[in-house]
């Protein structure tokens, strides 16, 4: 992106919070004429929220346990544009909802609203909040390895029991909205789902059935997250909003001639096995800012239809 574009990118990303400090009460007068308060930002959640990706692949992976995280995600490019002040962002490369994972005892999306709670982070003081959660407890590693490496029956095997873990995941999802909106009752808590990985149109690293196989269960799992964010505001009045990315991703998938989200696997020529890197089927760098979009476009109010 050019200066210009950067610019104009930075007015609309501060111009947008700037109505929604507006909106959350947070000012009292139009926003030319004081700048308006900052907007106390967490984030919690998985490796798309704790920037896994943004650094590929300029630099190799090293996982840190227990709690991996990659500057400049999308985090930090909210961070980044006025009004946003980021408290804490939580999130972990390969966090799981409920339990810790491993190896590495990374905390849970549990663990991670706990420690915010007891820091002081989330609070009755917070404004905003973003997360992704729910692609580890489907296990989407084992899926998208056997879809890239395995025949089609062992795919749609492995995409089954990613859809028979869809209910815990939202069960667990709805736990979670429920006890951030206990503790910081006035916060807009935005969940963000995840992209399209293959594009059906362009080669892929795995056959047309086990494709769509994968497109299928991401486009469950992403139903999913959708309806755990209408049941928590239906049962609890949380301010939780879905955001669907999956629109801004077309044609960035990661076998299309531009992807946004990053894949890259070796080969192990003594035995055959193929190796992912662990940060594979994760946003790149632009990719990392079109969920910042996303985020933005979520919390910036609606403009008055004209009369």
């Amino acid at each position: 992106m050019g200066n210009t574009g950067l610019r104009r990118w930075h007015a609309a990303f501060a111009a947008g919070l700037a109505a929604l400090a507006m909106t959350l009460g947070l000012t009292t007068a139009p926003a030319s004429a004081y700048p308006p308060s900052d907007v106390d930002y967490v984030a919690l959640g998985d490796s798309y929220t704790a920037g896994t990706g943004a650094d590929a692949p300029a630099r190799p992976f090293v996982f840190d346990p227990p709690c991996d995280q990659t500057p400049n995600g999308y985090v930090d490019h909210v961070d980044a544009v006025d009004p946003v002040h980021l408290v804490l962002n939580s999130a972990c490369h390969g966090a799981l909802l409920r339990e810790k994972a491993q190896p590495g005892n990374v905390p849970s999306v549990q663990d991670q609203i706990t420690q915010l709670i007891s820091s002081g982070a989330l609070s009755r003081d917070t404004e905003l909040v973003s997360m992704t959660a729910g692609a580890n407890d489907v296990g989407v590693n084992v899926v998208l390895f056997q879809c890239a490496t395995s025949t089609t029956s062992a795919c749609s095997q492995a995409v089954s029991s990613a859809i028979a873990a869809m209910p815990a995941v939202g069960a667990g999802l709805v736990h979670a909205f429920k006890v951030i909106h206990r503790h910081a009752p006035y916060a807009k808590i935005v969940v963000l789902g995840y992209p399209r990985l293959l594009n059906p149109a362009f080669p892929a690293p795995m056959s047309p059935d086990n494709l769509r196989l994968v497109n299928q269960g991401t486009a469950l799992l992403n139903a999913t997250i959708a309806s755990a964010a209408a049941t928590a505001r239906l049962l609890y009045g949380a301010k939780v909003q879905y955001v669907d990315v999956t629109g801004r991703f077309a044609g960035h998938e990661v076998n299309t001639p531009q992807p946004w989200i990053f894949f890259a696997a070796t080969q192990d020529l003594a035995t055959g096995t193929v190796h992912f890197d662990p940060r594979s089927f994760h946003p790149n760098q632009a990719g990392h800012q079109a969920y910042a979009d996303a985020l933005i476009s979520a919390v910036r109010p609606a403009r008055p239809a004209h009369s």
